[in-house]
């Protein structure tokens, strides 16, 4: 078929999401394109004349759904009863297109075949190159002759998208083997424990795992994988920290001086202790010395609240979650659809340095129009222009996430969406402009030889924080004091007792930092992976927001913590991320990634399945001990989870275990037909269950 049309070359743009097409084919053809139906429903087509190196060409611009292809083990290593699951580390495995996005690669059949140029526009990241990768692989596949290229961009605006065409680049293989690397050993590492854990689990505590799963659709799966381990163990972690937590009773002493009608609180500078014989005996010292009470030190000294530096995924995930109230995963999905609107830049970045040649002074210059903002970026203008305070992170692929053009709230007829595209802005302006600015006082009291401290803050200039409410930062009122004055009249002094309190529990943006302090995934997947634990129902979030662990993910993380194992600790993968850099920096090669990686998880393997039955112990003892975490995670029901459900129980008689008994109905014929009879709670199944049985007429 010829792949040229009266001298016109044919060429096939694939984008990642059909917004991204339609965006993409808007901007090249300057709104001037046609719509035609694909043969998936979901990914239309959008055909344009344009030029593309060099040559006039004709464009159809089409797009996939993410990942095409799935990694999965052969039909018959699917089979649970087939093999045991150490041979999942080594069993093979095959590439297929996932049957939902059958219609999509039959789009690409069609439309390879007719076209001999090939050009990629999927997101820039590492997920994006490999989904690249999918797309050269298949319309290969049907055109073998056909030239592929890649075009790079971080945002969706007609510079950037233009100056992608006119650079196109081929995709980087090495990039492309590290994500096949991650996919494989996710595949092994998670089926081969998660088979591990289910089966034997399942067997030994069938009730616990049926009661628990009952809305979970996983077929009671007991799953594990290696970011989401970590992640659950940082859950699990603070959580006991909480619960083991022993508070201390403290005391201080406090003073408030009496000046002009404002009561100023002076801090003691040796701070909390935890003797009350010893703070009694300052505070006697003092009463007795109070006359010499005097102020010894007045500084005044000028204060800032710096500015934030541009805004990076993790500073945007954050942001939300404290200030909308709003998972990272539902924050990064809108941003991501902000993002295939041309309305802001790529969102998932670690960057926080702006460009040199980013025209700042003109992104800018699109905000002054807004009701709420555009006032304070006319002044950003009118003041010496953009003045952006720089971080110090650079992923060398994507800039900092910034507004690319003004949108109004109704534009977007989504509230949530707009408030993200609100945050977007708000801090990108708040960045371009000023630190606030102040006069702190520091008044510095002597009562004998105990040393006392007051501050006060007068803000002068809130700079920034007129933008951006996000920020606090409070004037605070203190009289007016000279260096050698005497305090002794109206002055008070008296103890404060006070108790320790323990840390609180993690919330999604403390688990997020910790993620990407120890290296656990990456920006663009610690979202994913926070939800994953989530939906497994290891862990789940309280009134305020904050995780707590179930008593199944706390009894997985505990018991490979007795037998020594790291699995619930951020080492293993963090280790397992690095040598996926080095696949991108073609350092190491996906076979070395893969030989080192499935070496270390296959010995805990093997270590773990020799000691299952310890495992199951400490399991069960886990499960036993957070009783209360059963109760909390499902839904309020006081049911152990290793006894059957819908028992009557007898506080009065108990069995060998010393706990309160079930009664049961004989339900075989014969003379005890319908009798009742007394026999240990736990589930008949269970290996622990004791022999204790007395008829209920004998009570």
């Amino acid at each position: 078929m010829s792949k040229f049309i009266n001298g016109a070359a044919k060429v096939l743009f694939v984008a990642e999401k059909n917004e991204a097409a339609k965006s993409i084919a808007k901007v090249l053809s300057q709104g001037n394109y046609s719509r035609r139906e694909g043969l998936s429903k979901f990914n239309k087509i959008y055909e344009f004349e344009g030029n593309v190196l060099g040559r006039k060409s004709l464009i159809s611009t089409t797009s996939v759904s993410g990942h095409m292809l799935t990694l999965d083990f052969e039909p018959k290593y699917k089979k649970w009863g087939y093999v045991v699951a150490s041979q999942l580390f080594e069993a093979p495995v095959r590439k297929y297109i996932i049957d939902d996005l059958k219609d999509v690669e039959s789009s690409l059949k069609n439309y390879s075949s007719k076209n001999g140029t090939l050009v990629i526009w999927t997101d820039c990241d590492r997920e994006g190159e490999n989904i690249g990768g999918e797309i050269a692989n298949t319309c290969s596949k049907f055109n073998k002759d056909i030239d592929i290229y890649r075009a790079r961009f971080s945002e969706i605006t007609p510079h950037a998208i233009k100056n992608a065409l006119e650079n196109l680049t081929k995709l980087d293989q090495n990039v492309i083997n590290a994500v096949d690397c991650r996919i494989e050993l996710d595949l092994r590492i998670g089926a081969a424990f998660t088979r591990l854990q289910t089966i034997y689990l399942k067997k030994r505590f069938p009730v616990m795992l049926r009661n628990s799963n009952s809305d979970n659709n996983n077929n009671n799966l007991i799953s594990y994988g290696s970011c989401q381990f970590p992640t659950l163990g940082f859950v699990v972690d603070r959580y006991v920290a909480v619960k083991n937590f022993i508070p201390e009773r403290f005391w201080k002493l406090r003073t408030f001086h009496m000046k002009d009608n404002i009561k100023t609180e002076f801090t003691w500078e040796r701070g909390r202790l935890f003797s009350q014989t010893d703070v009694e005996s300052y505070l006697t010292t003092c009463k007795d010395n109070i006359s010499s009470a005097k102020i010894v030190s007045v500084k005044r000294s000028p204060k800032s609240k710096k500015r934030p530096v541009p805004m990076d995924t993790i500073c945007l995930e954050k942001l939300a979650i404290r200030v909308l109230k709003m998972s990272a995963k539902k924050a990064m999905d809108l941003a991501e659809k902000l993002y295939s609107k041309g309305y802001i830049s790529y969102p998932r970045t670690e960057t926080t340095i702006f460009p040199e040649k980013l025209d700042l002074s003109t992104l800018i210059n699109k905000q002054v129009a807004n009701p709420s903002w555009g006032q304070f970026a006319d002044e950003i203008l009118n003041t010496g222009g953009p003045k952006p305070k720089n971080g110090k992170k650079s992923d060398k692929a994507h800039p900092p996430i910034y507004p690319l053009v003004h949108v109004k709230e109704d534009e977007l007829q989504d509230d949530e969406m707009f408030s993200v595209y609100e945050l977007i802005v708000r801090h990108f302006l708040a960045c371009c402009s000023r630190d606030a600015k102040g006069q702190e006082t520091t008044i510095t009291m002597t009562i004998g030889e105990e040393v006392f401290k007051a501050s006060g803050l007068h803000i002068e200039d809130k700079g920034y924080l007129e933008v951006y409410p996000y920020d606090k930062w409070a004037s605070k009122t203190i009289p007016k004091y000279i260096k050698g004055e005497e305090v002794s009249e109206n002055l008070e002094i008296d103890i404060h007792e006070g108790t320790t309190t323990p840390p609180a529990l993690l919330n999604e943006s403390d688990l997020i930092g910790l993620m990407d302090k120890y290296g656990i995934g990456t920006d663009a997947t610690h979202a994913e992976h926070i939800e994953t634990i989530q939906k497994r129902k290891y862990c789940s979030l309280d009134k305020d927001r904050r995780f707590v662990p179930s008593a199944i993910g706390l009894a997985l993380v505990e018991s490979y913590n007795l037998l020594g194992y790291q699995l619930s600790k951020p080492n293993l993968r963090a280790d397992l991320e690095k040598d996926l850099l080095s696949i991108c920096n073609g350092e190491k090669t996906k076979e070395d990634v893969l030989s080192h990686q499935l070496g270390n998880y296959k010995r805990i393997f093997e270590n773990v399945e020799g000691q299952i039955e310890v495992f199951g112990d400490y399991f069960e003892n886990e499960v036993k001990n957070n009783n209360n975490l059963w109760e909390k995670n499902n839904e309020g029901t006081s049911q152990n989870p290793l006894q059957d459900p819908d028992l009557k129980l007898s506080e009065s008689v108990k069995c060998h275990c010393k706990k309160p008994s079930a009664i049961y109905t004989v339900k075989k014929g014969g003379a005890n037909n319908g009798k009742l009879f007394y026999a240990c709670a736990t589930s008949l199944s269970h290996d622990k269950r004791c022999n204790f049985f007395q008829w209920c007429e004998q009570n």
